[in-house]
């Protein structure tokens, strides 16, 4: 086969549909999650500084460095092992280890994680959890379990990926600042299985709480829009008046339409972000393939419930602030419109004093055409009387006499000379 060139991308598209596997996770074991955030443009963070932060890390187990540029990371330090992945705002960091701790969820598991690391950690912490991970050859023991180590009303758990693995949590942040989940896995499951289904459960809750940003900046939005409405409906109001000034109206037609313009433009990437980071939710809680479990929620269910409606309110708002935005185009159309039937008034009384004007000018001409006949035909009379003066001796006629025969001949032949060239100027 002959050689051809390859596009500069190809590994690169190839590669990065296996740039993050899943952990193989033994049971019974324990993990601590991480994920790390800047407060402000985390899309357009320093992405160096992340890895800067990594490389302290793993500097102080004296682990094997990433590659450059590499948004994946996998490896052992000390006695556990640290995945690192980063995103488009945040990074993770997940420890995993052998055995449990003796008292479940433990604090002393985030320990791992060094104090003064993560004070310099670029950035806030978005979400922490610590996942407990134990073998289950039954269901018996499953639910007294889960009611003591999380608060019964809000615990979602489920039979997942066929009975293999049963998943607890209830997205209650504990008293050591951290969400809890407990998987339970039958002795048969493999160790990529449950990691997949941990790495699930990390995933939930990570992209549950990027979502749910954008419902605090749709809550923070709330009486901005509630001022647009208000200052559009007295922009319409003055706009049904006659007496409104158009260019005060089309000034404060300016500035709100402005305003939310720019609150778009500041709000369109989260807004946008946790539409995609819902998708996101919802596709890994349905990879999950629940069962109920002792008739109590499933993880599905807990959405629902509880961040669906939270959703919906960020949809809401983004589509009210949408609709603000087209309200003050058509605000605009309908005064560009005014403005031009006024300025249509404007023109036609114009032509028709124009009119009228012309009118005048015409009669004005002809009144003045009829009066260079009278001045013409004066002179042309003087004119013929001076060059008919000898014939007055010859016929023994008097100059009154002449001049009375002359006149009417000669203001016809001028009135015919200017009658003439009128029409073919016209």
């Amino acid at each position: 086969m002959p050689p051809i060139e390859d596009h500069p991308l190809r590994y690169a598209i190839a590669n990065e549909l296996h740039a993050r596997p899943f952990p193989a996770v033994e049971a019974p074991s324990r993990a601590a999650y991480l994920a790390i955030k800047p407060a402000n443009n985390a899309a357009g963070r320093d992405r160096t500084a992340d890895r800067a932060h990594l490389i302290d890390l793993l500097d102080r187990f004296g682990a094997q460095h990433p590659q450059p540029d590499a948004t994946h990371y996998f490896g052992k330090i000390g006695k556990h092992h640290l995945k690192w992945e980063s995103h488009t705002e945040f990074v993770t960091y997940t420890i995993f280890g052998e055995g449990l701790a003796e008292r479940p969820f433990d604090a002393a598991t985030f320990g791992v994680f060094p104090a003064d690391w993560l004070e310099d950690a670029p950035g806030t912490r978005v979400t922490s959890a610590l996942i407990r991970i134990e073998v289950a050859d039954g269901d018996d023991g499953i639910i007294e379990k889960a009611c003591a180590w999380f608060v019964p009303e809000s615990l979602a758990i489920s039979r997942v990926v066929g009975d293999d693995l049963v998943v607890a949590g209830d997205f209650r942040i504990d008293p050591a600042g951290h969400m809890r989940f407990a998987v339970f896995a039958r002795p048969h499951v493999g160790n990529r299985r449950i990691g997949r289904v941990v790495q699930r459960l990390c995933e939930i809750e990570t992209y549950k709480a990027m979502s749910m940003l954008g419902l605090y900046r749709a809550r923070e939005l709330g009486s901005k829009l509630a001022r647009f409405d208000e200052r559009l409906t007295a922009i319409l109001d003055d706009m049904r008046g006659s007496e409104a000034d158009p260019a005060t109206v089309l000034q404060s037609l300016l500035e709100v339409s402005a305003e939310i313009e720019n609150t778009i433009a500041q709000s369109s990437f989260r807004f946008g972000a946790t539409g995609a980071y819902e998708t996101i939710v919802n596709q890994r809680v349905n990879v999950l393939r629940e069962e109920r479990f002792t008739g109590r929620q499933t993880f599905g269910e807990f959405m629902m419930r509880r961040f669906d409606p939270a959703m919906r309110t960020v949809k809401s708002t983004e589509a009210r602030l949408q609709a603000m935005s087209d309200r003050a185009l058509r605000a605009g159309d309908l005064l560009r419109t005014r403005v031009d039937v006024e300025r249509s008034a404007q023109n036609q009384e114009l032509l028709t004093s124009m009119d009228k004007r012309a009118d005048l000018q015409l009669r004005l001409q002809r009144t003045v055409e009829g009066l260079s006949v009278v001045a013409i035909s004066y002179y042309a009379v003087n004119l013929v009387l001076n060059m008919t003066g000898p014939l007055e001796a010859s016929f023994g006629l008097s100059k009154p006499v002449m001049a009375a025969v002359a006149t009417p001949i000669v203001v016809a032949l001028v009135w015919a000379m200017v009658n003439r060239i009128r029409k073919k100027m016209d």
